[in-house]
């Protein structure tokens, strides 16, 4: 899995515990609803520490539980 796939996995992944909408977490983090949709859906394929850290804001956790994930373990090389 690469690093994108992670954090598009892990942000659907978090949505579904938290029972939140796009719109909901936007309204929450401060990140527009097409930022959220553009890392969801593969326009933006490099999302800044700064914008997960909002997003993980308005999720109501820390950065750190955001990489606490299986996800993150033995990504592939990015290109």
């Amino acid at each position: 899995m690469n690093t994108y796939t992670a954090v598009k996995e892990r942000l659907l992944q978090l949505l579904e515990v938290e029972k939140l909408s796009i719109h909901r977490l936007s309204l929450e983090s401060g990140v527009s609803p097409s930022t959220i949709k553009n890392i969801l859906y593969g326009k933006s394929v490099n999302p800044g520490v700064v914008t997960i850290k909002m997003l993980c804001d308005g999720l109501g956790i820390a950065l750190k539980e955001f990489f606490e994930s299986e996800k993150f373990t033995d990504l592939d090389e990015d290109e």
